[in-house]
């Protein structure tokens, strides 16, 4: 062979290398993402457990509790003769397996596990979902209520149940039983029997069909929620921002006052998404008046300012409600600066300029306060109300509250 000949057959080689490597790579990427996007074998919840069983016995073992959005699970049972030793345990040999829903691969990695080491003593089992049913079997030729039971005797078993079509288990199954009765009548056996179960990172949630149920009575129960046009788009919405933020034991944990919040922030996201927002901003400003009505002055003050004017919300009117609660509590300084602002926003509204013309009469500032009822005097606040109707109304309201009386007739005159 020539030396030109060898060089291009060592190019050759490198090339196809690279290929493989590439190929490589990108099967494993494949794998990674595959299992990282739909689930994951949970290697830290399994069951790995060695008994002993004496000539004859049965024996109960119970598996590890199954986390939520449990959809599979891959089980190994091994004999062993007293000196032998499982060469891999059932996690590490998981880990070359991808998502188990894939036919071939799943189906493949689940052969694979049943070829591992063995030894030469057998083992019947079954499988319950209740403990009460295996206790039965105890003392029983056949296990009636198994829902999965292996009378041929083994001396290795691996096998891959799904909850959607196994008897076994559904998404609501913590644990199952598994029993194992020794086929030896002279000798005992040692059992190597491990559980990995699969987590759908979906079913994980725990939002299923039931849950969300749940979810859309508390969207219903919402008081503002008779008032929407759009409400099916609404539920849809609040129980897709519920539950992206929660999971549904964590929802279901949370405190009332936790709780709350939460339905406040999900029906006010879901509102900005279905353009009614402002049914909700009006359902918080019924709700503050609700509470100054009731003499709960001091929390219509917060709900007005901590779910309106601290997120960037308000318009004229709520700044002059806020002025209204500060007026009547004797609060002259900030009923002032709340109605300046309320001012700033409608410039032409001649009722902001009448409550600001109440804080400077209560604040000894009677030349302003004359000032602006000698400018409005004439003009009507709306169709049905004049100025001078709506003064009276406003004295009358202070009277109840205490307020100062003293230059009540020196504006009354100029009315007049």
């Amino acid at each position: 062979m020539t030396f030109t000949k060898l060089q291009l057959m060592i190019k050759s080689y490198q090339v196809i290398l690279r290929k493989i490597k590439i190929v490589t790579f990108l099967l494993i990427t494949t794998i990674v993402a595959a299992q990282s996007k739909d689930g994951y074998w949970d290697n830290i919840r399994t069951t790995n457990e060695t008994i002993i069983l004496k000539a004859g016995e049965k024996k109960i073992v119970k598996t590890a509790d199954f986390p939520e959005g449990t959809t599979e699970i891959v089980y190994r049972i091994t004999l062993l003769d007293d000196n032998q030793k499982v060469s891999s345990s059932l996690v590490s040999v998981l880990k070359a397996i991808p998502d188990p829903t894939g036919i071939s691969q799943g189906t493949a990695g689940v052969i694979f596990l049943a070829s591992t080491i063995s030894g030469d003593d057998k083992s019947k089992y079954a499988i319950f979902s209740q403990l009460k049913e295996a206790e039965e079997f105890l003392t029983a030729d056949k296990p009636s209520k198994a829902c999965l039971y292996q009378e041929t005797p083994v001396n290795k078993e691996a096998r891959l149940l799904k909850a959607k079509d196994s008897d076994c288990f559904t998404a609501k199954t913590q644990n199952l039983y598994f029993v194992f009765e020794s086929d030896n009548w002279v000798m005992k056996e040692k059992v190597v029997f491990e559980v990995v179960p699969w987590i759908d990172n979906k079913a994980s949630r725990g939002w299923n069909s039931e849950t969300k149920k749940d979810l859309l009575k508390t969207a219903q129960a919402i008081d503002l929620v008779k008032t929407l046009s759009k409400k099916e788009e609404f539920y849809a919405l609040f129980i897709e921002t519920i539950s992206k933020k929660y999971k549904a034991s964590e929802f279901n944990q949370l405190l009332a006052i936790e709780k709350t919040r939460a339905i406040n922030l999900a029906t006010e996201e879901s509102l900005k998404q279905t353009g009614e927002i402002n049914k909700f901003y009006d359902a918080i400003r019924a709700k503050s008046s609700a509470l100054f009505n009731k003499g709960k002055i001091k929390e219509a003050i917060e709900v007005i300012t901590t779910d309106i004017i601290n997120k960037n919300k308000a318009t004229e009117a709520d700044y002059a409600l806020l002025g209204g609660y500060y007026l009547v509590t004797k609060q002259f300084v900030k009923a002032e600066e709340s109605y300046n602002k309320a001012a700033k926003l409608n410039p032409t509204d001649v009722l902001i300029q009448m409550k600001l013309a109440h804080v400077y009469m209560f604040t000894n500032r009677v030349s302003q306060a004359k000032e602006i009822h000698k400018k409005f005097a004439k003009q009507n606040i709306d169709a049905n109300t004049t100025w001078a109707n709506q003064v009276a109304i406003d004295f009358k309201e202070f009277q109840k509250f205490g307020l100062p009386l003293e230059n009540f007739e020196k504006i009354s005159r100029i009315i007049e």
